[in-house]
């Protein structure tokens, strides 16, 4: 498990892009027969990844979390994004497909990851935040999300944001997860941005042909900065910090939020006008 601290907006401002990438990036998390995360210090968000073959992977807490299992003070949302394969939790078997996302709530044990075909894994992706409470695992379909439909293909951001883990759908502590997936020649990602001091994001950039590029805009609205992302890396955004992007070809990403609400409308929106 790897650790990533919180960063002032103040030093973000001197840092170059090996910084930036050492500090916000999530790269070689999907590596086939392993189980990877982080520990970020916005909200103890941890973001990982696991991509069973031959053999089950088992959700296990790591020495630094002084937890007896993983989800002994925690929640998780689970998105497989390609390949299909199931969840196992405490003995109950949840079968998942692409874009299938699974909720589960603090208190479960036993919790493992695991492939139908090891020529084909299923490749998880998931998402961990603090719990104060026990909410009921839940599996939820594309079909189920919550869709919210923005942008217009005139500004190239006709998307659909679909909503799994929020308010009004999967509940949880403090999570808030869904996938976004874009119409037809729509590129950019979260435009206009915004902020939400009251609650980190993480972005997780997936489907993207292997020779494309995402360029992630992040930082403060006056103090902008870019970083160029691979299909299947994620990225860290701050509270202060803007996470928009745009994509050389076709793609989707998963977002995931945690903080101190779960209010999906609670932004601070930074117009056009005032980036930098």
């Amino acid at each position: 498990m790897k650790f990533i601290h919180a960063v002032h907006p103040r030093d973000f401002r001197q840092y170059n892009t090996e910084q930036i990438r050492e500090q916000f990036l999530l790269d070689n998390l999907t590596v086939p027969g392993d189980q990877r995360s982080v520990y970020t210090h916005y909200d103890r968000m941890i973001v990982g990844a696991a991509v069973p073959t031959t053999t089950p992977l088992p959700l296990e807490a790591d020495a630094e979390l002084r937890a007896d299992y993983f989800l002994e003070r925690r929640e998780i949302g689970i998105v497989c994004i390609a390949g299909k394969g199931s969840v196992e939790a405490d003995g109950e078997t949840f079968s998942m497909e692409k874009l299938d996302c699974l909720y589960l709530g603090k208190g479960l044990r036993d919790v493992r990851f695991l492939s139908d075909d090891a020529d084909a894994p299923a490749r998880f992706i998931y998402f961990s935040a603090p719990a104060h409470h026990s909410y009921p695992a839940r599996l939820m379909r594309p079909a189920e999300a919550l869709p919210a439909e923005l942008g217009s293909a005139d500004t190239s951001n006709h998307r659909v944001i679909n909503k799994y883990i929020h308010a009004d759908g999967i509940q949880s502590c403090q999570l808030v997860l869904g996938v976004t997936n874009f119409e037809k020649g729509s590129i950019w990602n979260t435009m206009p941005p915004h902020t939400h001091g009251r609650r980190m994001e993480a972005y997780f950039y997936f489907d993207l042909p292997e020779d494309q590029r995402i360029v992630h805009l992040m930082g403060e609205p006056d103090e902008t900065r870019h970083l160029i992302l691979r299909n299947e890396e994620g990225i860290l955004s701050p509270p202060w910090s803007i996470h928009s992007g745009v994509g050389t070809a076709s793609y989707s990403f998963i977002w995931a939020m945690a903080g101190e609400n779960k209010a999906f409308t609670d932004m601070d929106p930074a117009p056009l006008q005032d980036l930098r």
